[in-house]
């Protein structure tokens, strides 16, 4: 079973005292201490970035790990990864994390970490990443389409209620037809796709959501679907 976890915001990173969205990535294992490993390539693998995910998961019922491509812990990339349970990456520049990935070949790794029923999962560049195509700044202020691995269909828009104009400018790109319809996810959400398709949609906060956005070309018209999103607090 192939499941990838996209955060639109929240997570340990975000959200340090409000551990709802990276408990429930743990679950998906089904296994008592599952094998996590970070990705901070986005960040450029910054050193506070590390520092507060360890200080987050070595509290936990898991085993957590970090891969650096700045400083590889073995030359056996391939093997690091697929001896792991969940794969969860972490935000920043979405372009250099898909350079750098590509570069070391671990693009493909993680599609072969995805087909043998790794978890998947990842906040803003590392929820992006997965898809077709997303939104992202990566390449000055303005916001744009960037082509990503193509995991899963369609685009995404993270940070969706968090980020100023993002709304405005994910509805302006798809109306002009710059990027495909796809999915959009608030602050404090995450979207659990099993293979093609959402199977949850679960929240840190109780109005958060997630939306499908879409062009209606009957009334040449962006229309913003509201998802049924499940807050955790309440489970």
């Amino acid at each position: 079973m192939r499941q990838i976890i996209a955060l639109g915001g929240g997570g340990f990173s975000m959200e340090p005292d409000n551990p709802l969205l990276d408990w429930y990535i743990l679950k998906q294992t089904k296994k008592t201490t599952p094998k996590i490993c970070f990705i901070p390539t986005a960040s450029g693998d910054s050193d506070h970035y590390i520092s507060r995910y360890y200080n987050f998961f070595n509290k936990q019922n898991c085993k957590p790990s970090h891969l650096s491509l700045f400083k590889p812990p073995t030359r056996d990339l391939e093997g690091f990864i697929l001896e792991k349970d969940i794969i969860y990456v972490g935000g920043g520049n979405t372009r250099n994390l898909l350079v750098l990935w590509k570069e070391w070949g671990l693009d493909d790794i993680l599609r072969k970490a995805w087909n043998q029923g790794i978890v998947l999962a990842g906040i803003s560049a590392g929820s992006i990443c997965w898809f077709e195509e997303g939104v992202t700044d990566s390449f000055g202020e303005e916001l744009e389409p960037i082509k990503c691995l193509g995991f899963l269909k369609g685009s995404h828009c993270p940070h969706y209620d968090g980020e100023l104009d993002i709304r405005h400018s994910y509805h302006k790109l798809i109306y002009s037809g710059a990027i495909q319809a796809g999915i959009a996810a608030d602050d404090g959400v995450a979207i659990h796709y099993i293979e093609q398709n959402i199977s949850n949609i679960v929240s840190s906060r109780p109005k958060a959501k997630a939306y499908k956005v879409y062009l209606d070309n009957k009334v040449m018209k962006v229309i913003e679907e509201e998802l049924q999103t499940n807050f955790l607090g309440s489970c």
